[in-house]
């Protein structure tokens, strides 16, 4: 036991510089890790998570439902990439709410999130193949960040939007379930013009149910 602790400290002498090193590292990682945590709580600001949510209009009612919500990197899958939809979250803005990736990469982007909504849906994809009687139809996937209006926090958002409403969407206001909601309507209209002048920000896909 004595010879242990004496070779523990003699460990200890020759790289005592790199023990202090790494815990000073260690340390200033967690300070500057907590300033940003409350920070962004403060703010009500989490742009490291992605929301995707399915927003229709039911009846003259505007709804907004999430299908999934996860940290950027477990949909992206690579930090970079993480990294890059972050950026280009905090590029948003009130009047354009799409985030403004490089137009070659988008549809990795895009893909990926699709990836994470088909595993949502593939018991109706095995069903439709087997002839099985199946409901499908055909929506559009856009990467956006909120930042107008009384948005309660503010997240990278993957909207999914039936392509009929999007490309035709009523010229009434819909009845929004919260004053909150009046964003979205601003969103889809803004959306619906995007997707006629800018279609690689968008992915088309057939869910099954």
């Amino acid at each position: 036991m004595q010879q242990l602790v004496e070779t523990i400290f003699e460990h200890f002498e020759e790289h005592w510089i790199k023990f202090v090193t790494a815990g000073l590292f260690m340390g200033v990682g967690w300070f500057f890790g907590r300033r940003r945590a409350r920070s962004e709580w403060a703010k009500k600001e989490f742009l490291d998570r992605i929301n995707v949510s399915l927003t229709s209009i039911d009846n003259g009612m505007l709804r907004i439902r999430t299908i999934i919500e996860k940290s950027c990197r477990d949909v992206f899958l690579n930090a970079v990439a993480a990294e890059a939809i972050n950026e280009a979250a905090r590029k948003t803005t009130e009047g354009d709410p799409i985030l403004p990736l490089v137009e070659d990469d988008y549809w990795y982007y895009l893909n990926a999130v699709l990836n994470e909504i088909a595993e949502k849906f593939a018991e109706g994809q095995i069903k439709r193949d087997l002839g099985l009687p199946v409901e499908v139809g055909t929506y559009l996937i856009c990467l956006t960040c909120e930042r107008a209006g009384a948005v309660r926090t503010q997240k990278v958002r993957a909207m999914v939007v039936r392509k009929t409403l999007l490309t035709k969407l009523p010229t009434e206001t819909p009845r929004f379930e919260s004053p909150s909601h009046s964003t979205r309507w601003e969103t889809l209209q803004f959306l619906a013009k995007s997707y006629r002048t800018a279609p690689h920000q968008f992915l088309e896909v057939e869910l099954c149910l």
